[in-house]
């Protein structure tokens, strides 16, 4: 396997060795905050590593497709990752709001299903909850179209505010008909039935692929690392890759392989795409 590390486990072996047999029937999953691009204070700042670009234009030519995975609007994830116009990333798709929204790049559009009425709701109420809780001050509201989010990692306690907050917000959530999902330092609230994994499920079945990999750092991606777990057991090959190793015991545990943030999984991924030429 070249430079390429090793998975832990004999599942992760497998689905790396199907990988590199038939690389043209994989599909290769990611999330984009905390894999593809590092945790930063304010989301809205978040931007791609610098490598990645280059590692996913050297890879995709040669995999069935390249899927971002991500809870961020597809266009926004786009953006940020700088995906559009790039010469080799014509297999590349962007799943966003967990599926809700996708964004290819050989149209260069979204496609999207109708949002939640209960997302409206809870963004009119979410201000006024928040405002009860006046000594977390530092948590700030993340619009994200078809989800809205609480972060409290610029709080003055991230993770006091994070334990006050859990509560009061799932109720307003369960209220509205929608779901709470906690992460590093955030609390999203969002529609039922929208997350990685079911994105990720459909997406690999759509495309009859032989082989899946899939990357991520957070709570949010254990239901990715679920239908990889799935899709091995219908007898589909996969490979699942935990970014930031120490951060998320329940992903690390999970995990066939473990790279320390986005830079190691960039130049893993590059470091595949050399392997495949």
């Amino acid at each position: 396997m070249g430079s390429l590390p090793h998975p832990t486990t004999p599942a992760g072996r497998d689905g790396l060795a199907a990988l590199l047999a038939h690389p043209e029937r994989a599909v290769v999953g990611l999330d984009f905050d905390g894999t593809l691009a590092e945790i930063v204070p304010d989301p809205e700042q978040a931007r791609a590593h610098p490598g990645a670009v280059p590692a996913l234009a050297a890879l995709a030519p040669h995999v069935a497709s390249v899927a971002v995975v991500t809870g961020r609007p597809a266009g926004v994830a786009v953006r940020y990752g700088g995906f559009a116009g790039v010469p080799g990333l014509e297999r590349l798709v962007v799943l966003g709001h967990y599926g809700a929204e996708r964004w290819d790049a050989v149209t260069g559009t979204v496609q999207a299903a109708a949002p939640h009425p209960g997302v409206a709701a809870v963004r009119a109420e979410l201000p006024g909850v928040l405002d009860r809780f006046g000594a977390w001050r530092g948590t700030w509201i993340e619009e994200k179209g078809r989800a809205v989010a609480v972060h409290t990692r610029r709080a003055e306690d991230p993770q006091a505010a994070f334990d006050a907050l859990k509560g009061p917000l799932g109720d307003l959530a369960a209220h509205h008909g929608l779901v709470l999902e906690p992460g590093r330092m955030v609390l999203e609230l969002r529609p039922p039935g929208m997350d990685k994994g079911v994105a990720l499920e459909e997406y690999v079945r759509e495309t009859g692929a032989g082989a899946v990999l899939y990357a991520g750092d957070d709570l949010g991606d254990l239901a990715a690392f679920a239908a990889v777990e799935k899709l091995r057991s219908d007898g589909t090959p996969g490979l699942l890759v935990c970014s930031g190793s120490t951060e998320v015991p329940e992903l690390a545990t999970r995990a066939d392989l473990l790279v320390p943030g986005p830079e190691a999984v960039v130049t893993f991924l590059a470091d595949l795409a050399r392997t495949l030429r």
